[in-house]
């Protein structure tokens, strides 16, 4: 593995720390979310199923990446997988940012919460339900744990979209050095040799040959010499095939 190879796949197992994180993150606030709802027996939203599902899709996909990125980081049929995965999770968490986008409003005065809505300053606590015995936070604790998610959500799509362009500098990188692999002349270094101008102009003239003869004996301009009578070999017939002697 070359230096530049594997500057890229430190820099592709980075990227997937800090993904595998903010799906984490999200999945582990609305994990909680929905254990109280569900406890309490409160009507659950579609879409924070969604939110759910698609954050545990993340962290599943990130941590295998994490493990097999200086594995099979590179390989065709692995990086296409990882661009399509990327592009894929993209678009789930432009839509987790959209579902949380009330994440984005203050959490003092009337806030609209996984939990159920209401003013911050008027009613601190969400409707208990019935039964259950998982605490309820709070409005403006469950506000503010809306907006932790809305905001690692928009670092994750980010870092998605940065995630497929090192999968496609990965595949390139890998290419080059199968095509110019270890070898004698690159002192078992991946990559190519690079020799000066000169060096590679005396190795193509030791090498030229014109008419069979080496370039010692002619130069690279020079005609090949032409079979005199005296060096044709007499065989059968010699009267018809030796014209002129």
């Amino acid at each position: 593995m070359g230096g530049a190879g594997l500057a890229l796949k430190s820099i592709s197992w980075l990227f997937r720390g800090i993904e595998f994180c903010c799906a984490a993150i999200i999945l582990g606030i609305f994990s909680y979310f929905l254990a109280s709802l569900s406890n309490h027996h409160l009507h659950i939203d579609t879409w924070i199923r969604a939110v759910e599902g698609l954050s545990g899709a993340a962290v599943l996909y990130t941590l295998f990446a994490l493990l097999l990125v200086f594995c099979v980081g590179g390989m065709a049929i692995f990086s296409a997988l990882g661009m399509f995965f990327d592009l894929a999770f993209l678009g789930s968490f432009i839509y987790l940012a959209y579902a949380l986008r009330n994440g984005r409003y203050s959490c003092s005065g009337y806030v609209n919460t996984p939990l159920g809505s209401g003013n911050t300053n008027v009613v601190s606590t969400v409707s208990s339900g019935s039964g259950g015995f998982v605490v309820l936070p709070s409005l403006k604790t469950a506000c503010r744990l809306q907006k932790a998610c809305f905001a690692v959500a928009l670092v994750g799509l980010f870092f998605f979209l940065f995630s497929f362009f090192i999968e496609v500098a990965l595949m390139k990188q890998r290419r080059r050095e199968k095509a110019f692999g270890p070898s004698p002349q690159n002192n078992y270094t991946s990559g190519t040799n690079k020799r000066s101008f000169w060096r590679r102009l005396s190795k193509r003239n030791s090498k030229y040959k014109d008419g069979g003869l080496d370039a010692q004996k002619l130069g690279p301009d020079s005609l090949p010499e032409h079979i005199t009578p005296n060096e044709i070999r007499a065989s059968y017939q010699t009267d018809t095939t030796a014209v002129g002697q």
